[in-house]
């Protein structure tokens, strides 16, 4: 990863945003910087260096992750020993205004950090400077989440094995989870859902106790992390005889997931593409019933920006890359949702999820 290059431009973006430094705190922030992988660590970026603060415990993986920054170690907090540093060296770095990230930081830390570097040195929120340049991925980015998509699309083959009636829904988890582990996975991305039958009709129903009915719709989201990038993805099956009814919307979110992803392409913003899908679902008289965004950024964190949703004005940039996951959720009957990554690329884009989404019967 070019970690340098990636503090060279925000320190680029320090002078224009009015700020003569950044105090990084948020964790996927500081990988993104600077690689390292702890649990505890602040990264100090100013106009002309950088330091990274953490304890004891993180001496050694900080000597070995992290190469362009100087790394100071002690006992106290990370952002308690990064306020004492900078309020020694503020005066030979030039800092007279400290951005910080409002969103990550605790009012106690604010507190703590105004009165350690006050009057010295004047603290402001930063914009999300770092979220800004890690929605668009560099090569190294997509090859490792290509990986990471990859591994977690196996996953949906042990879902297929499992899906009984009568199987309970963690059943069908803990198989896929385990079988993650097995394949050299870190985590999952998130907890996995497994809804069956009528709970199908919750978006984010994890998975539970109930067992899978006789018949009925299985949404099945789901994800990995590998060498810290996320994957996504969302296949639904549907087990025993099929109705109509169930048929029609199961084909109705599938052409309005293919009408979002045709709507992908740099310069496109982000509402137009979510537009796309629900006035598809919409002429199939299913637009109530779609009840959350079309989809997200993908990377270090599994929800990152852009936000794809209604009247986001965010606009596509190649390099991107985004999940495309519309749904139709009838409560008390049954919920479809289909869900691919997918690669803002300078023709589109490019779907790389690979599984198939022919409706499976099981």
């Amino acid at each position: 990863m070019d970690y340098a290059g990636r503090q060279a431009n925000l320190q680029r973006d320090l002078g224009r945003s009015g700020l003569d430094a950044l105090l990084i705190t948020h964790l996927p922030n500081i990988r993104y910087l600077c690689g390292f992988t702890g649990s505890a660590g602040t990264l100090l970026v100013t106009e002309s260096r950088s330091a990274f603060f953490t304890d004891g415990r993180y001496k050694e993986q900080a000597s070995t992750e992290v190469r362009v920054s100087r790394i100071i170690t002690g006992r106290k907090s990370p952002v308690t020993m990064a306020a004492e540093w900078l309020k020694r060296n503020a005066r030979n770095l030039g800092v007279r205004v400290l951005g910080i990230e409002g969103q990550h930081l605790t009012v106690a830390e604010h507190s703590q950090l105004e009165k350690a570097l006050r009057p010295t040195v004047r603290l402001r929120k930063s914009p999300p400077l770092v979220e800004q340049a890690r929605m668009v991925k560099d090569a190294d980015e997509i090859a490792l989440l290509r990986a990471a998509l990859e591994l977690g699309e196996r996953l949906f083959d042990v879902a297929i094995k499992t899906i009984r009636a009568g199987v309970t829904e963690t059943e069908v988890a803990a198989e896929m989870e385990f079988a993650a582990r097995r394949a050299g996975a870190e985590a999952m991305s998130f907890e996995t859902i497994i809804a069956s039958g009528p709970r199908s009709a919750l978006p984010h129903g994890r998975a539970s106790t109930t067992e899978i009915p006789a018949k009925g719709f299985v949404v099945c989201d789901f994800g990995i992390i590998l060498a810290g990038y996320c994957s996504d993805m969302t296949r639904t099956v549907h087990v025993g005889r099929i109705s109509a009814d169930a048929q029609e919307m199961y084909d109705a979110v599938r052409i309005a997931q293919q009408a979002a992803i045709e709507a992908v392409s740099p310069g496109a913003t982000a509402g137009k593409v979510d537009r796309a899908a629900r006035t598809a679902l919409a002429r199939k008289g299913l637009g109530r019933y779609f009840t959350h965004s079309t989809g997200h950024g993908v990377g270090l964190e599994i929800h990152e920006p852009p936000r794809i949703a209604a009247r986001q004005k965010d606009t596509l940039q190649v390099g991107m890359v985004i999940t495309i996951e519309p749904g139709v959720y009838v409560p008390g009957f049954a919920g479809v949702r289909i869900e691919d990554m997918v690669l803002v690329t300078e023709s589109g884009c490019e779907v790389l999820t690979r599984t198939s989404k022919e409706l499976l019967i099981v």
